[in-house]
């Protein structure tokens, strides 16, 4: 007898934990009856300059330890874990497939069409796919994305999160979990306009990704080598104060009366010009003039003023991407009005978590 239709199974208890070059940090989400998503648990903890490098992974015992405390702070006990890799890391390439492929099939022509895009062996990679859908251009066919990575890369990720206690079971490509979280505002916001198309740009640390959406489809990715840690080495030459304070007075907003005039604006102006010129390249190349919506994410998006900024140099309406805007905030959350303003920087974290409700 199947009982499946008899019992409705819960997806298992899962945090998303993006481990990034300036910080971990972590989100658990859970759903009410009705289906709306409640926040249960969030944390943050800063990682000093080297410990992580380029997505490289130099001091694993200092990381592991921030994930003990991030995972110790935020109170939640669960243990199984789904967690990211920067796109660099990854290579990823669409492909058509005939629809009528068994799975075994599939995985044999997946594995096949793999040799032709990946530098490596295919013995010193993991290999996944994921059928995207029925070819636009084709009856008979289905896009297929595939995503490699070394293996060393896996399993450094892999092993840091076992060594703090915890079952890794998804790894996910960073963008794929921003756009993730992402596509929850987007479909409010873009609700009243047919083929709205969205730049969503993920300010980090060191390095920013732009995905340009229409939908579930991403007609442009581009990874630039702009982000906050700028604003940090602006702080250091201008006050004196060393990384770590510099970082620190950043998160508190403790910093001299002069900032917002001498330091803020001008790093504002750069990041909008950065943003202004991203936008550009991909409108020379695409047949695109124009976009409906701007959304910011990453930890540098609540600067004050950028949106409006950003806004005036380009024209097009931007907003701040809030990951748990529409969401219940649970107790277990504390100082939720801080949570509202570093809510871009977990948009990885957060898209992670929605992991736990995919099919």
């Amino acid at each position: 007898m199947d009982f499946s239709s008899l019992f409705s199974r819960k997806p298992a208890p899962l945090i998303g934990l993006d481990i990034s070059q300036s910080s971990v940090k972590l989100v658990e989400l859970g759903k009410t009856g009705d289906g709306t998503l409640v926040l249960e648990h969030c944390g943050t903890v800063p990682l000093e300059a080297g410990w992580i490098n380029e997505g490289n992974i130099e001091r694993f015992d200092d990381v592991t330890a921030a994930v003990r405390r991030v995972v110790a702070g935020s109170g939640t006990r669960t243990k199984f874990a789904a967690l990211a890799l920067p796109a660099s890391m990854v290579i990823s390439k669409k492909i058509l497939l005939p629809a009528n492929l068994s799975e075994q099939e599939m995985e044999a022509q997946v594995e096949a069409e793999a040799t032709q895009y990946i530098p490596f062996s295919l013995d010193e990679v993991n290999i996944d796919f994921h059928v995207i859908g029925p070819s636009p251009h084709s009856e008979e066919d289905v896009e297929v994305m595939i995503a490699a990575s070394r293996k060393e890369k896996v399993e450094d990720r892999q092993g840091l999160a076992e060594a703090a206690g915890l079952t890794p079971v998804v790894m996910e490509v960073d963008a794929n979990a921003a756009r993730l979280a992402a596509q929850r505002l987007i479909d409010r916001f873009s609700a009243s306009e047919q083929n709205a198309i969205i730049a969503l740009f993920k300010i980090g640390a060191t390095n920013s990704t732009m995905q340009v959406l229409r939908g579930t489809d991403v007609l442009y990715e581009r990874e630039q080598n702009f982000g906050g840690a700028q604003l940090t080495h602006i702080l250091t030459r201008q006050y004196g104060f060393t990384h770590d304070e510099a970082e620190r007075k950043k998160c508190e907003n403790d910093l001299p009366d002069d900032y917002a005039e001498t330091v803020l604006a001008p790093f504002v102006d750069l990041l909008t010009q950065e943003i202004e010129k991203a936008l550009k390249l991909f409108f020379t190349s695409t047949p695109n003039n124009r976009v409906s919506l701007i959304l910011l994410g990453g930890g540098s998006a609540a600067l004050d003023g950028l949106p409006e900024a950003i806004t005036r140099h380009t024209s097009f309406p931007c907003r701040i991407a809030d990951p748990f805007d529409g969401m219940i905030i649970g107790k277990g959350v504390i100082r939720e009005a801080r949570l509202r303003y570093e809510a871009p920087s977990y948009l990885t974290a957060c898209g992670l978590a929605m992991r736990r409700f995919l099919p």
